[in-house]
């Protein structure tokens, strides 16, 4: 009868697999450069299958700041809403007939695009 009762209960807890197609990393790198040096500023969005992710933002390779975020998916429209309350939550949209795929801004803009 336990054993019963343990298969049925783990049964019940199974986390339901996520496929989504934003699942993995997302970037956006800008340069700028002055009369010697040239800065690159690299942001990266990290998403993974639970809902949830991490920003993280570079300086020339140096990690200059990260906070997590939870993401959600309603009508193929995707909304990160950031841990950071500095930060201004985004609503973005998937476009995979572009090579590469981008995440796009509702004006249309490229917000970040898969690594």
């Amino acid at each position: 009868m336990s054993i019963v009762c343990i298969i049925a209960i783990s049964n019940c807890t199974s986390i339901p697999e996520n496929n989504d197609p934003i699942l993995g990393i997302w970037a956006r790198a800008n340069s700028a450069s002055d009369n010697k040096n040239e800065n690159t500023t690299r942001e990266e969005w990290i998403f993974n299958d639970v809902y949830l992710g991490r920003y993280q933002s570079y300086s020339d390779s140096n990690l200059l700041y990260y906070t997590d975020f939870k993401w959600s998916e309603e009508n193929g429209v995707y909304t990160i809403i950031y841990s950071d309350t500095e930060i201004t939550d985004v609503s973005v949209s998937l476009e995979q007939t572009n090579d590469p795929e981008i995440l796009a801004l509702d004006n249309g803009t490229v917000f970040a695009t898969r690594e």
